[in-house]
């Protein structure tokens, strides 16, 4: 598959979330989505990114953003994180791979010369139309809602 980019229409997602709703994107058409990707659940730097999306949630509801999480964790990996900080955002459960794999974020990586199958960590902000207005590969965790308002100029 090709890697996505700017101008692209953003995959479906349909995907579960911590309560085993179906979530899907069409549902968000008329509103801008920050789809985040992070590795695993209550690690340091998932956990960095996850609370500063949560501190200006509603900031970015002001707005009419909606922010959607995604790992390979399952639904009660995601309850339980969700819980733990009191994330007001849905996560999804993407433990079939198929999210990751349609927006390309799986892959192999490299950890103390160690090579393993995982997420890179990813934000794609997508337009009103379903359309990827912004995919940001470098992730800044404890700044990441702060770098997608610059984005989106707001």
């Amino acid at each position: 598959m090709e890697e996505l980019k700017i101008g692209d229409k953003a995959p479906e997602i349909e995907a579960k979330d911590q309560n085993g709703a179906p979530i899907s994107l069409n549902a968000y058409k008329g509103k801008t989505v920050v789809l985040y990707f992070y590795p695993k659940d209550d690690t340091p730097g998932c956990t960095a990114e996850a609370c500063d999306f949560r501190d200006n949630y509603h900031g970015l509801q002001a707005k009419d953003i909606v922010v959607l999480g995604v790992s390979v964790d399952d639904e009660n990996s995601h309850k339980k994180f969700i819980t733990k900080h009191s994330l007001p955002f849905p996560l999804l459960a993407d433990t079939d791979h198929k999210v990751v794999n349609d927006y390309g974020v799986w892959g192999e990586k490299n950890m103390y010369g160690k090579k393993y199958m995982g997420i890179s960590r990813s934000t794609f902000v997508i337009n009103k139309q379903g359309i990827i207005q912004h995919i940001i590969k470098k992730v800044d965790t404890k700044n990441a809602s702060q770098q997608v308002l610059e984005l989106i100029g707001q």
